[in-house]
């Protein structure tokens, strides 16, 4: 695998993932109510199951996934659920504003394991993820080359650019806790990331392949 090949296959995962998504959306949320610093534990989250998915769609149980149409709608509808929940909470919530830097707030309380699991269910929720792997990783492997080698390098790169793309929201949505945070802005900007949530759960439950 050459290194021209691996700079293209890492733009390639770079442009998907850096798209707005529920992930995404999760990271900038996390950014606002948490820091930056805080929000590593939520990336982290992000990183370890786009590494199984990439994981599985390289060892070829992606392809088993995307034959099998119970195991699809099974992850596809759970998915769905939990982006919707995602979606309401954020509504449930908008009451409270985002913390300013040195300020106390309630959601200083959220313990980094709640969110890193949360980031894990929310990156997991979508199995269009495993497809997309399995799709793209077959035409950047040599057939003759060490297969181990390059899974190897494939899935290293999709938790780097994962975490990269992560963190970039994460920070942006801190910056926005200083203007947010004076505001009535910072109600119905939640509302509108919940209502993405809400979106994206019942498109994803009503989505083919």
């Amino acid at each position: 695998m050459s290194f021209d090949l691996v700079l293209i296959f890492m733009a390639t995962v770079f442009v998907v993932s850096i798209i707005p998504g529920p992930s995404m959306l999760l990271a900038l949320t996390h950014g606002m109510y948490h820091g930056a610093r805080k929000t590593l534990a939520s990336a982290f989250g992000n990183v370890t199951v786009t590494f199984i998915q990439s994981l599985i769609s390289v060892i070829g149980l992606g392809a088993v996934l995307v034959a099998s149409e119970t195991a699809f709608q099974i992850i596809k509808w759970g998915g769905a659920a939990y982006l919707l929940y995602m979606g309401v909470c954020l509504f449930i919530s908008s009451k409270s504003s985002p913390k300013s830097e040195g300020c106390e707030s309630k959601e200083q309380d959220t313990s980094l394991i709640k969110m890193f699991v949360e980031s894990a269910l929310v990156t997991a929720s979508n199995p269009k993820a495993i497809v997309f792997f399995t799709a793209v990783f077959p035409q950047f492997i040599n057939p003759e080359g060490a297969f181990l080698i390059q899974s190897v390098i494939l899935t290293s790169v999709c938790s780097v650019v994962a975490f990269v793309c992560f963190m970039i929201y994460a920070i942006g949505g801190q910056k926005l806790v200083s203007l947010l945070s004076k505001s009535v802005v910072s109600k119905y900007f939640q509302r509108t990331i919940g209502g993405i949530f809400i979106s994206s759960g019942i498109a994803l439950a009503f989505s083919s392949r």
